[in-house]
């Protein structure tokens, strides 16, 4: 696990260097999750559902393994009257980023996005 840990706190600081602060406490369980989700995406057609508690540092796990396996992370951008010709828009710019220009990209949704059920 010392290995595993020196090698995600070096991730995380470049992550904190070129990203944005994230200041995680990498324990066993969430070195885990690293690695178990870096694996999912860097997979062929890679996804994966995470559900737990709010706060349990999904996103922030998601984010750091996206950047470990050099993938950009998209996420949508609500706003007041955001609905599905919205959702439709945003995907369509991803597609073309991820299809047409070959930009290895993670699409990050959380819950409180799903702004209508038809989502």
């Amino acid at each position: 696990w010392e290995s595993l840990n020196k090698t995600l706190e070096e991730a995380q600081s470049n992550y904190n260097d070129m990203i944005g602060a994230m200041n995680l406490v990498l324990f066993e369980d969430a070195m885990s999750h690293v690695c178990r989700i870096s694996r999912i995406l860097e997979a062929p057609r890679g996804n994966a559902l995470l559900i737990g508690v709010g706060g349990s540092g999904k996103q922030s796990l998601s984010r750091l393994a996206s950047f470990i396996s050099g993938l950009e992370v998209s996420q949508i951008q609500l706003r007041k009257g955001y609905g599905i010709a919205d959702l439709k828009a945003d995907l369509a710019v991803l597609y073309m980023k991820t299809g047409v220009k070959n930009v290895p990209c993670m699409f990050l949704m959380t819950d409180a996005q799903v702004a209508d059920e038809s989502f």
